[in-house]
């Protein structure tokens, strides 16, 4: 019963150190887009991928200024429907008050 829980591998940390030059890389992507900016196109598998962050950026302020109309919509509407209930607790207590009394207990 206890060998059907057992693992056959030992679970090793292996860790394969990567060597990393930044100025490659910037040197690389600069070559890319120059050659997607002229046309050139040595492979179809390195592609020039544009950077992205600057084009979340857009979308996340343009988003956040769509919602900013709608968050108060959201709260006007929230409050109406705590008044709404309030005032028919409210009702309920005083119309029928020795119900509510019996009920609490009291």
């Amino acid at each position: 019963m206890a060998r059907m829980f057992e693992r056959k591998d030992s679970r090793k940390f292996d860790l394969k150190p990567r060597y990393w030059d930044p100025e490659k890389e910037e040197r690389e992507e600069r070559e890319k887009r120059i050659k997607a900016e002229l046309g050139i196109r040595e492979d179809d598998k390195d592609a020039y991928i544009p950077n992205i962050k600057g084009h979340f950026t857009e979308l996340y302020k343009q988003r956040k200024a769509q919602r900013k109309g709608h968050n108060g919509q959201y709260a006007v509407r929230l409050f109406m429907v705590l008044i709404i209930i309030f005032l028919a607790a409210l009702f309920i207590m005083m119309r029928y008050s020795e119900g509510v009394l019996k009920f609490l207990g009291m």
